[in-house]
């Protein structure tokens, strides 16, 4: 029984690294560009964000201010949540 608990301990020590990779980060900017066809929002900074499938695109138009929290994956940022500025 110990060992079994040193080998996991051992593999979760091991993938901690990677689950760092994992976390959200967020940017905050104004809308340059909107594209339900594609699935991407474009902030003013030239940086593209991709849509879930299911998102709506209500109310996100040019020049709308927002904060966008996204992960990064396989070098595309996908939103994973993304709030109106008032």
């Amino acid at each position: 029984m110990r060992f079994a608990i040193s080998a996991l301990l051992a593999v979760s020590a091991m993938l901690a690294p990677f689950s760092a990779w994992a976390q959200s980060a967020d940017a905050t900017g104004l809308i340059a560009e909107v594209s339900p066809a594609e699935q991407i929002i474009k902030l003013d900074d030239g940086k593209i964000y991709q849509t879930p499938t299911e998102f709506n695109f209500e109310g996100l138009e040019k020049d709308v201010e927002v904060v966008i929290f996204y992960t990064e994956v396989d070098g595309k940022r996908m939103i994973n949540d993304l709030e109106l500025v008032q």
